[in-house]
């Protein structure tokens, strides 16, 4: 090598680690900036009612109705399970095996574990269910993933779309620009679409990647399928949100709360930060009362993570014995 050729090469070396490195630490600089934003809220909270910050915090959780909270929340979260089992047997059914549902229920229900770590390792256990019963490749499971997640993000953009017009002047002027978003998101669906059908842009290879197998394959009328069925639980979520909020001495109605709820959620589910700043948005939406949003918030968010790995736990030894030890059933 030329010394011309190692100074070209350094710069752009140590270019790539400069890029990493900066993409590991924003996320904990976000993660930073929100809980020093709600320490800094929370304890202007408690000296407002001349308490300390702890007293103020535990005063918040105990003044709520625990027996009805759980009431809420735990049909919610089987519900939630049914049906996001239902999609994703619904997408492998059309794009990679004939599955039971009966089936993909216990390995959904134990991915939820594996999601307390990491979304994406959840996937890979059910991508590795299907490649040992069906032979199944792995990017091929992938693509359907990819799929779900696609739609979902949809489908969340299409709920919060309807609650912002319906309760358009109890908005703040931030979310006007989500109808926007969702003009211009249906849009590219419409070029994605007919890119990964092969009606335009014929002859770029992007289309032909194995992680856009189930884009190829899928139909207009699968990816609203898919919709539909998100749709109980998002609406489901809109009912026990509201109720639940008020349990903590919040006030929103349905419609306010449908146009929030989807936002939340679709903040939520981003990897990375987006988990505590989807738990600061409640604060941010009823500034006065940090205490009790606070408190909401982290408790609706991880009662919901950890009731499903809950879950999980009674279909885990079944899925062990299907990953590990029972020999691909064909």
């Amino acid at each position: 090598m030329t010394e011309t050729s190692q100074s070209t090469s350094l710069p752009s070396t140590t270019g790539r680690k400069k890029s990493k490195l900066w993409q590991r630490l924003l996320p904990f600089l976000i993660t930073a900036a929100c809980f020093a934003y709600l320490y800094t809220r929370l304890d202007r909270g408690a000296a407002a009612e001349g308490s300390r910050l702890l007293p103020y915090l535990l005063k918040s959780f105990e003044n709520v109705s625990w027996t009805r909270w759980l009431a809420l929340m735990i049909p919610y979260c089987v519900l939630f399970l049914l049906f996001d089992s239902l999609v994703v047997w619904s997408v492998i059914d059309w794009f990679n095996a004939k599955i039971r549902y009966a089936d993909i229920l216990p390995i959904r229900a134990s991915a939820y574990i594996l999601s307390l770590v990491n979304e994406q390792v959840s996937k890979g256990a059910i991508a590795l269910y299907l490649n040992r019963r069906d032979g199944v490749p792995g990017w091929e499971i992938g693509s359907s993933m990819l799929f779900i997640m696609f739609c979902e993000y949809y489908s969340l953009m299409l709920w919060a779309t309807i609650g912002v017009l319906l309760r358009w002047g109890s908005f703040h002027p931030a979310f006007h620009l989500i109808p926007w978003i969702a003009l211009a998101s249906a849009a590219f669906f419409v070029l994605f679409h007919l890119f990964f059908s092969g009606k335009i842009g014929s002859g770029i290879a992007l289309r032909d990647r194995p992680i856009f197998r189930a884009f190829r394959l899928a139909k207009v009328w699968q990816y609203g399928a898919v919709i539909t069925m998100r749709a109980p639980p998002v609406i489901a979520g809109v009912v026990v949100y509201t109720l639940a909020l008020r349990l903590f001495g919040g006030t929103v109605s349905f419609g306010e709360m449908l146009g929030y709820l989807p936002v939340i959620f679709f903040g939520a589910a981003m990897p990375g930060p987006m988990h505590s700043v989807a738990i600061l948005f409640w604060v941010l939406l009823f500034p006065e009362k940090p205490g009790q949003m606070t408190a909401f918030g982290f408790v609706m968010h991880n009662f919901f993570i950890f009731f499903n790995a809950a879950i999980g736990l009674l279909f885990l030894r079944r899925a062990t014995r299907e990953l590990f030890e029972d020999p691909p059933k064909h």
